[in-house]
């Protein structure tokens, strides 16, 4: 790519400005100095190739200590090019647009909001050089310090904008570590994000701006200081101590992951039973297809129950019928009006009710069931997306009302206000669930655990605030994490894998195994090192019908993949935890601190314009 621009500007001896030109002309001559460096958008575009293969389905890691190096070099660079916050932006949803392509495989309609989403989050990356660009050239602030903070403020702050959105942190990348990934637990996995900044920060300071004009990405000019003339060059004792900064804090990352990990005494928790249907989600069902999803899960049920479970999971939404419930003392016109489409004598009898306590009954194990629950109120009928408890001895004991709902495919936002927006979700005008308000502990035996439906075991901060709150409810540790999950619409894309990698940093950071139920896979248990633990038994229903050899392992052993889109039962023996969290007990005081850190630098880089628009219109009125 070839980069030809300006050379660097030279000042020439015994020649100095002159006090006659007005604001106007000095402005116009800085401004046409300004390099048009085309090799921004080969920079960019290199930092999303190298973070897209970090994560899966290439799943290369160790690139993800480099992916932001090319990126520090825009930061590095003295003079802002033209089109440079263009070229970072595209270079972002060059990144965003590939790694979310799963979300188009749910309907057609999807491909909006995959597009939406994507272009959204490629927002961040030219605010991430903005920022650190004020920090390190007008505030002075050290690159080792600016990247870092500018880093995990904004990845602490997508986590809540727009309903939040914590998949593809770069701490995400390195889960196959288990040894370094274990210092979550102190500020979540954006410590591990920070440090592997900073890392990349020493890397960049430490490649001479020669480097990039070798490789083209840098404006070839006479003279041997000329490429370094427009970069930011640190002094060499700020460059040392960066590099043993980045070696120190990743040697002690490791070296407090193996103390946890040596800490890991387990104890034997409940057996759960793990039922994994494969069926492919839609918006409008095949008819018949409620009765072959419910007898596949049945049969899947009876194969767990041949092993003991103490807990049997379904995932979420596979019971088929939804369970009533009637707030107060309704007529049948009330119920009518609220809930036109339904008859009165469902919610009177609520035949569910009955379905729930018989599985339960035959299963002799306690069953945590996703589904629907419809509760009518003398104005309206709120629709929850729920986890029902379920004992065979008393039937219904409790359920657990979704928090955390999915933008578009659980609700539509602003529905009242902009009701187009419904032409961006296949269910059109209306569709909404009620959100839940509160956590729930299910007590099965001498069990506590905690429920989380579908996506929200991909959000650091509600998975720690439900942990939180359970454990001052109950007085007590939550033994397990329950997950229950419907990755059905993502069928074939790297999503689950990506889905599951997010759980394994939520068992790390509470300190807390989870037992994830999902349709179409991937269902495991993970312990609270962050590790996937092999099942008891892994029953391939698929491979039984056709007469053939059950799987040894929840892995395929030629791949090394997990066992997917098959109908399967797991029985695993959840490992309970007895360490504390230091994340659990302090929050996320450290990401918090970055993202107002980088509201003082925005703060502060607005009241110098302020200062130098008031100077300009003085001179200008003189």
């Amino acid at each position: 790519m070839t980069s030809l621009v300006m050379e660097p500007p030279t000042v020439q001896p015994n020649r100095s400005l002159t006090t006659d030109l007005s604001v106007e002309e000095i402005i116009r001559r800085g401004r046409s100095r300004r390099p048009v460096m085309h090799g921004v958008w080969g920079l960019g575009l290199l930092s999303a190739a190298l973070m897209w293969c970090s994560f899966t389905p290439l799943d290369w890691g160790p690139l993800g200590w480099l992916a932001l190096v090319p990126l520090m070099q825009v930061i590095r660079l003295r003079t802002r090019t033209a089109w440079m916050y263009t070229a970072v932006y595209a270079a972002g949803a060059a990144f965003w647009v590939p790694a979310l392509q799963w979300m188009r495989l749910g309907d057609p309609s999807m491909y909006i909001a995959w597009l939406a989403l994507s272009l959204y989050l490629a927002c961040y990356w030219p605010v991430f050089v903005w920022l650190s660009r004020v920090a390190v050239h007008r505030m002075q602030v050290p690159l080792l310090v600016a990247t870092p903070v500018a880093w995990v403020g904004l990845e602490y702050i997508r986590g809540f904008m727009i309903d939040g959105f914590s998949w593809y942190l770069l701490a995400h990348s390195q889960y196959r570590f288990t040894t370094l990934i274990q210092i979550s637990d102190l500020c979540g996995a954006y410590l591990l994000s920070g440090i592997m900044v900073l890392c990349s920060a020493a890397l960049a300071m430490v490649l001479p701006a020669t480097v990039w004009q070798r490789l083209r990405l840098m404006p070839k000019s006479s003279g041997s200081t000329a490429a370094e003339a427009w970069t930011k060059t640190e002094p060499v004792r700020q460059t040392m101590i960066g590099v043993i900064t980045g070696c120190v804090l990743f040697a002690a990352a490791l070296g407090y992951g193996a103390v946890r990990l040596n800490q890991g005494d387990f104890e034997a928790g409940p057996r759960v039973g793990l039922i994994q249907g494969n069926f492919r989600a839609t918006v409008k069902p095949e008819p018949g297809r409620k009765i072959e999803v419910y007898n596949t899960h049945c049969n899947l049920t009876s194969v767990a129950v041949s092993h003991h479970p103490d807990i049997i999971i379904w995932p979420e939404s596979m019971f088929p019928d939804p369970y009533f419930e009637v707030d107060g003392d309704l007529s049948d016109a009330q119920l009518r009006s609220v809930a036109p489409e339904s008859d009165p004598e469902r919610w009177r009898t609520n035949p569910s009710e009955e379905v729930l306590k018989s599985i339960a009954e035959g299963s002799r194990a306690s069953l945590i069931f996703g589904m629907s629950w419809l509760t009518a109120r003398s104005d309206r009928m709120d629709h929850y997306n729920s986890a029902v408890l379920v004992d065979p001895a008393q039937g219904v004991l409790g359920h657990y009302d979704k928090i955390h709902l999915v933008p578009f495919g659980e609700y539509i936002p602003l529905q009242s206000v902009l009701p187009w927006l419904s032409r961006f979700t296949p269910y059109g005008y209306g569709f909404g669930l009620t959100h839940g308000d509160h956590a729930e502990v299910f007590q099965v035996k001498d069990w506590n655990v905690v429920p989380l439906i579908c996506f929200e075991d991909t959000v650091p901060h509600l998975v720690r605030g439900m942990v939180a709150t359970a454990q001052n409810a109950i007085d007590g540790d939550v033994d397990c994490l329950i997950n229950m999950t419907n990755d059905g619409w993502f069928v074939g894309s790297s999503e689950s894998e990506q889905h599951l990698i997010t759980s394994q940093f939520r068992c790390i950071e509470t300190r807390t195994p989870m037992a994830r139920a999902v349709n179409t896979g991937i269902s495991a248990v993970i312990d609270g090192d962050g590790l996937v633990r092999e099942p008891v038994t892994f029953f391939d229903l698929d491979r039984y019908n056709a007469g053939e050899s059950q799987p040894t392992s929840m892995r395929d052993p030629e791949t090394g993949e997990y066992w997917r889109e098959v109908n399967a039962a797991l029985v695993v023996d959840v490992p309970l935890d007895r360490r504390s969290s230091l994340y659990v007990w302090w929050g996320d005081w450290f990401a918090a601190m970055c993202l107002v850190a980088s509201c003082l630098v925005v703060l502060s880089e607005l009241v110098t314009r302020l200062r130098r628009r008031n100077t300009h219109a003085v001179a200008t009125a003189a």
